[in-house]
């Protein structure tokens, strides 16, 4: 193994008072290392599809592409239920000058409530209708732009149906005793949603599809509009559902996507993912940039709306529009598609608003003219207001998302079936992405460079800093020898926050170097020092300071479980040897990541969680939670869940100790017996059961 001394501070005392127990030197790259690393994952994809793009010469083989992706699509997205009454009725009427707003309430699932608003306009045969989901207003529907757009497509012959999104205006998925939101933002509540769809195999974008079909629904179900002439637009977050939706649902004839449309490529270098809705499970992996929402639904008439100094990044919205132009040009419709791009910030401006207007009128009422938009007065929130407290939950009292995400993950506790240790290794590794199969010997080729950083000198002990680049990322490591040593298992210690936390003087590293144990101590990719940022001070842990990063993992199926699994299993086999025994302790959120090594790696023979999650159920069945987004494995609740590791441990000894639930708050010694109470039959059929230390700190 190659070994480079990089400083020529290597077995130089450092004194106490000058300790850092840094590896690498601190600089802004340290933070961005993971995400770097995903940029070039993902790049590889990008430029993959570029290639098969490019290869599409003919109509059957376009038509091919649109099939399969929507079938990957479907897929990603965990399937829809199946339709149900939708139980609409109109709660009320608005007069407006030459149109009129009817009020309704109707149910995408059973007693879960949309709220919306339908502008009609005087007609006496049916009008074309046209969808328009909102962005991330707070007041939904009554938001001044949305407004502004449904009245002026009203006034120009067009139906427009305007909902709330979940999270936004009537409809709050979570409130507190007072009837407030008890998440602040629409964006955090949608991303909340989406941890525990994640974990039943879905997502928050399925809802929101969802709502928008089941909404296209009621507005074909009206006997004054046209069913065949059904037409969709949206702006940001209400953008994005016009993308998904028009890629998906055959009814929409005319499509305007507003402020959303740039390219998968353009946004991960520049802002990044952005909330849940956005992120669509192996996206990235499977093939499917922005330009395809465009070019499912070819060769149907579609016009991207951009702004010129939007933060979704404007060369990406041209090279996507370039991309769809070919394609529909290939089906013989290149006239199909446009742009219309305007010299502002983002936001559905005005502009904008008549550009999609116009596009309506010319595909779903054949006339290519071009009215603009008059100063005209719009309705107050109250006036829009569909329920008597504002909220369709405080009405209702029906179905929320997080309803619906506990009662599949009941479902799907039921239907678990157990697994021998054999078949959860296998399912393991298919399900976190590992990229080489558990137990297999690195090749040569692997092993990229190790690095030794200096020593800090303490009494009794030493640490001797270390690094190790792997798979195209950096595992450091501190190695504490005491001077008087034992025989026993290395201690390899995993702390979620970093080794930094538990390495201080009189810590828990210390204290089991004192008693003779060599302890490794270690960091994987994007943990401790490279992190990707610092929490601030007071500020709630909702998604953790990796939440892009765990996107962009999502967008690969490489969840961050995963990588940093695969980053332990390659550091076992590369820097130990083959007959070391290990005793792991993971703390706090590497607790997870403990649990799946130690069933991949046959050289673990001990195990003990500090603080740990009790479950991931336990996420699921509690709305709020802090910092779980690191350690989501998409669909894994419908194979297995943590206590369900556990239980195949045995008869190796386990120490639960302190376990937290989904917002980190101890639980009692009663909840962590019902949660692991298949792993204490497990350890009881194994003749082990003193082996199994289950002890909480309430």
């Amino acid at each position: 193994m190659r070994r480079i001394a990089a400083f020529s501070l290597f077995f130089l005392a450092i004194p106490v008072q000058a300790q850092d127990l840094r590896v690498l030197p601190e600089n802004a790259d340290t933070r961005k290392m993971l995400y770097n690393y995903l940029l070039k994952e993902c790049q590889k994809h990008f430029d993959a599809r570029r290639k098969a793009v490019a290869g599409l010469k003919t109509a059957d083989q376009i038509h091919k592409r649109q099939a399969d992706l929507k079938a990957k699509f479907l897929a990603a997205l965990g399937g829809f239920p199946e339709k149900t009454p939708l139980n609409a009725r109109v709660v009320g009427k608005l007069p407006g000058d030459g149109f009129h707003v009817e009020k309704v309430i109707y149910e995408s699932r059973p007693e879960h409530h949309v709220t919306a608003n339908l502008y009609l306009p005087k007609c006496n045969v049916p009008v074309p209708g046209v969808l328009l989901p909102c962005g991330h207003s707070a007041n939904g529907k009554a938001s001044e732009a949305y407004q502004r757009a449904a009245i002026l497509m009203a006034k120009n012959g067009l139906a427009v149906l305007c909902y709330d999104p979940i999270g936004q205006g009537e409809r709050i998925q979570l409130l507190d005793k007072e009837g407030k939101p008890a998440i602040a933002g629409s964006t955090s509540e949608h991303n909340m949603a989406g941890i525990g769809a994640l974990l039943v195999g879905q997502s928050t974008a399925t809802y929101r599809i969802w709502d928008g079909i089941r909404s296209l629904d009621y507005l074909a179900s009206r006997p004054e509009i046209d069913p065949k002439r059904l037409g969709c637009t949206g702006n940001s977050g209400g953008g994005t559902l016009t993308a998904y939706l028009m890629a998906l649902d055959d009814r929409i004839v005319a499509a305007a996507p507003s402020c959303y449309i740039t390219s998968l490529e353009k946004l991960f270098a520049t802002i990044g993912p952005q909330d849940a809705e956005q992120n669509i499970t192996g996206q990235v992996a499977f093939g499917m940039e922005h330009a395809d929402y465009l070019t499912m639904r070819a060769p149907k008439p579609t016009l991207m709306c951009v702004a010129t100094k939007d933060f979704f990044n404007i060369n990406g919205a041209w090279s996507t529009f370039r991309e769809a132009k070919l394609l529909f040009g290939k089906l013989g419709h290149g006239e199909r598609v446009s742009i219309f791009e305007y010299d502002d910030k983002h936001g559905f401006s005005k502009p904008r608003r008549e550009a999609a207007m116009r596009w309506m009128r010319r595909w779903l009422l054949n006339k290519d003219d071009d009215p603009v938009e008059g100063d005209f007065p719009i309705f107050t929130d109250a006036q829009l207001q569909c329920t008597r407290s504002g909220q369709v939950l405080e009405d209702f009292k029906g179905k929320s998302v997080f309803h619906f995400n506990a009662l599949k993950a009941r479902e799907l506790a039921k239907e678990r079936v157990g697994m021998t240790r054999k078949e959860a290794r296998t399912t393991i590794e298919k399900l976190i992405g590992l990229s080489f199969e558990a137990g297999n010997k690195i090749k040569i080729s692997d092993r990229v460079s190790e690095t030794e950083f200096g020593t800090v000198e303490r009494q009794n002990y030493k640490i001797l800093k270390r690094s190790l680049e792997i798979g195209g990322d950096i595992v450091t490591a501190l190695e504490f020898y005491p001077k008087k040593s034992k025989t026993a298992p290395v201690v390899l210690y995993l702390h979620g926050k970093g080794f930094a936390i538990d390495a201080r003087p009189g810590g828990p590293i210390e204290k089991l170097v004192l008693q003779g144990q060599r302890v490794l101590a270690v960091e994987l990719r994007g943990m401790g020092e490279r992190a990707p940022s610092i929490l601030g001070k007071g500020k709630t842990n909702y998604f953790g300071v990796d939440s892009k990063e765990a996107f962009m993992g999502l967008h690969l199926n490489r969840p961050l479980l995963g990588q940093r699994s695969e980053d332990l299993l390659r550091f076992l086999i590369l820097w130990l040897g083959e007959k070391d025994e290990i005793h792991l302790i993971a703390a706090e959120s590497a607790g997870p990541l403990g649990l799946h090594a130690a069933l991949l790696d046959p050289r673990i023979k001990k195990l003990t969680l500090l603080r740990s999650l009790v479950s991931w159920s336990s996420v699921v069945e509690n709305p709020i939670s802090y910092n779980q987004l690191t350690n989501v494995v998409p669909g894994v609740l419908k194979h297995y869940d943590l206590p369900d590791l556990a239980a195949l441990l045995a008869p190796m000894p386990l120490s639960i100790v302190e376990p937290v639930d989904g917002m980190q708050r101890p639980i009692s010694q009663a909840q962590l017996e019902r949660a692991y109470a298949s792993c204490r039959a497990s350890y009881a059929k194994a003749k082990a059961d003193s082996n199994l230390i289950l002890k909480t700190a309430r």
